[in-house]
Parts: structure tokens; sequence; C-alpha cells
């Protein structure tokens, strides 16, 4: 549904919409701006997003809210250790005439809350793989087509906590982001506190119809980018990977596993994206870097040096920008 003259008008209405849907999500949502940020813009790149923070940060109430605002089906799948992978891409079952009839799961919206998704262990983890990737689910043989916009925001707990698994490198490379949310400060804690203990509860408006998301999708993948930005981009990736002739001292000593291409490709698209929201029409390497984190905090493995000497992901990519 394109609706404006040219690709610049479309850009300037993107940037605009997003400062919208800040400003609603803002109603309901208390501090977490760069979390919300960096939420839209992986919806707007059509990727999924990793939200990692203690129990009680409201990431549950923030995906429920951007829900709300872009006016998209949604379910949530609450993750627990006897969960089957038929429990979300559902099953063949039969009906009253002894024929097989597909029963669809949750998996079957526009957003897919996964809720502590590392409380199930990989086999069940792995059900979200196809759907992640092909926007797709296949049973008894036959393919089952996802419904566009389609979205897996998922919510971790810190892995040291009890009961948790780890994602399988598959999974986690599905991610476009891996998001940390931390505690709020003490201004921010005393609005939740007014906001949420009273006898009238902060809603948020639909703010945006589906077609015009899927638009600003298409629009974002056609920025244009300069090859100095690409190389920028795969640079960074390429210098992840222990034992590579350009790896970084740090790199060497401090991972057992570094990026592949799908972070080539995420830095880029998310740039992009970066690039358009804050009313530019081409990304440059400082959009690159604004995304860096959120792409490569959970594609590159530390190893036990790097653990027993408390180096974090966040410190090594730092030092590789």
């Amino acid at each position: 549904m394109n609706q404006y003259p040219s690709d610049k008008e479309a850009v300037d209405a993107l940037a605009k919409q997003i400062s919208l849907l800040q400003a609603e999500i803002g109603k309901v949502i208390v501090g977490q701006k760069e979390v919300v940020d960096n939420v839209l813009i992986s919806i707007f790149s059509k990727g999924h997003c990793l939200l990692v923070g203690v129990p009680g940060l409201a990431k549950t109430l923030l995906v429920n809210t951007i829900s709300d605002v872009l006016g998209l089906s949604f379910n949530r799948i609450q993750f627990t250790p006897d969960l089957m992978p038929s429990d979300i891409i559902g099953s063949e079952t039969l009906d009253e005439s002894r024929n097989f009839k597909f029963v669809k799961g949750p998996i079957f919206a526009h957003i897919i809350l996964a809720d502590e998704i590392n409380r199930t262990p990989p086999k069940t983890q792995s059900a979200l793989l196809e759907a992640m990737q092909e926007k797709s689910v296949t049973v008894a043989g036959k393919r089952y087509q996802l419904e566009e916009p389609f979205f897996v925001l998922a919510t971790q707990n810190p892995i040291e906590q009890e009961g948790t698994y780890p994602l399988p490198e598959a999974q986690l490379d599905r991610f476009m982001f891996n998001l940390w949310l931390d505690y709020p400060n003490f201004e921010e804690e005393l609005n939740i506190v007014k906001r949420t203990t009273g006898s009238q509860m902060p809603t948020a408006n639909k703010m945006l119809p589906k077609e015009e998301i899927i638009f600003f999708q298409d629009l974002v993948r056609k920025l244009p980018v300069t090859d100095h930005v690409y190389e920028y981009a795969v640079k960074l990736a390429m210098r992840t990977r222990p034992g590579l002739k350009d790896a970084p001292k740090i790199v060497n000593e401090y991972l057992s596993w570094g990026a592949g291409p799908r972070a080539s490709q995420n830095l880029i698209i998310g740039a992009k994206c970066q690039a358009a929201i804050t009313g530019k029409y081409s990304p440059d390497i400082e959009d690159v870097k604004a995304v860096a984190f959120n792409v490569l905090r959970h594609r590159i493995i530390r190893n036990y040096k790097a653990e027993a000497e408390g180096y974090k992901t966040d410190d090594i990519i730092q030092q590789l920008l």
C-alpha cells in the first residue's frame, strides 16, 4: 500500500510513525526506551528478538503492548520443561469422519511471545527453527505457511538461574537481536509503582495496520548502502572469528566461536532501519555500530579463560569496535 509520492517521503513517514509508536508504548512501559527502540527496529527489519533479564522487568508486558499498538494477532507460549513441539506448531487429529485434520498450534499468529524460552529442553526449542527462518511449519510432510508479518519475541532468564537450558547455537542465530533488560532507576521505578498500584491501568491504542507494517519492512530493505559500509559490517563480523588471519589477539585469546554470515546480514539490515528511523536515507558506519552489540552479543561464544578472567561478551565487542 504505497501512498507516498517517493521513497524519500516514505522514509520520512516511517521515522514519524516510529516516533508515534514510541510515545504510545511509553503510556504503558516506563523507561526501557532503548529496548523499545531496538524491538521496533527488529520488527521493521523482519527480524526476531531475544529479551534477556531477570523476572519482573516487564518483558511480557512490553511484548503485549507492542502487539497492541501494531494491531497484530498475538499468542503467548509459556515454555515449561514438559512442553512438546506439537504444543507449539499443532498436530493432526482424527475428525468424526475418521479423517486426519490439522489443528493449528499457537505459532499461527503475527506476534509470538515465547515466554521463558530457556525453561524447555532443546528438542522443544527447535520446533521454532523452521517457523523463524522459512515462516512456515511442516507437519506430517505437509507445509503450512504462516501469515506475514511474523515475529518471534522470546524472553529468557539469565542462564545461571536454576531450571534453565542453554539455547542451541542454531536457535540463537535465528534471533536478529539479543537485548539486555536492566533494573529501572529510582525515578523510573517510582513512576512504575505509581502507575500500576492505582485503580486504573494505562492502555495503548492501535496505531498501524499490518499492511503498512509490511510496506515499511519492504521500504527498509530498499535503502541503498555504500560499499564501504558493506565492507565494514563484513569485516566486523569476520574479526570475531578466532583463528582467522585478521582476528585480533583478544578474539584468539578469549573466544571459542565467532559470528557467522547471518551476523553480517543483520548488521546491514539493522543499520538500514536504524538510519531510516533517525531520518537518514542511507546507513553509515555509525548506524552499523549502533546495532553491533545487539547483533553480535549472542553469536560469539566465550571460552573458559574469558569466563575465569571476568571478560564479558560486551567488553570484547567494545574492543572490536
